[in-house]
């Protein structure tokens, strides 16, 4: 079964950076090109929404609120997908989750919090 394991969560300051990965454990590495990737966020009280997603052949997509401040960005030898965030806002708080879809799969990993207050 495959896991997604996140890490890089935090707390930062606003104006500051943090950066999220998604590590594949147990993929099969010819198949991790296949999959289409992204990081999602759901704030308290919110419905989780869509930051960034990646396709199999590199083509990226954010939301309008993060456009110019986040990288996704992934590594097909490594099994790795990585959100690089910068100029962080309060509103970025969250708890940030990933996922692989591939037709009828899809996978989701455990969430990462990440926090941007002073």
């Amino acid at each position: 079964q495959v896991q997604l394991v996140e890490s890089g969560g935090g707390l930062a300051q606003p104006g500051g950076s943090l950066r999220l990965s998604c590590a594949a454990a147990r993929m099969i590495l010819s198949e991790f090109w296949s999959y289409t990737m992204g990081w999602y966020r759901q704030a308290p009280g919110k419905q989780r929404e869509l930051v960034a997603s990646i396709g199999t052949s590199g083509g990226t997509e954010y939301g309008d609120s993060v456009k110019g401040r986040f990288t996704i960005t992934k590594n097909n030898s490594r099994k790795t997908m990585s959100l690089q965030m910068n100029s962080l806002k309060p509103e970025d708080t969250a708890v940030y989750y990933c996922n692989f879809r591939r037709g009828p799969q899809e996978y989701w990993g455990q969430g990462t919090q990440v926090t941007v207050s002073s």
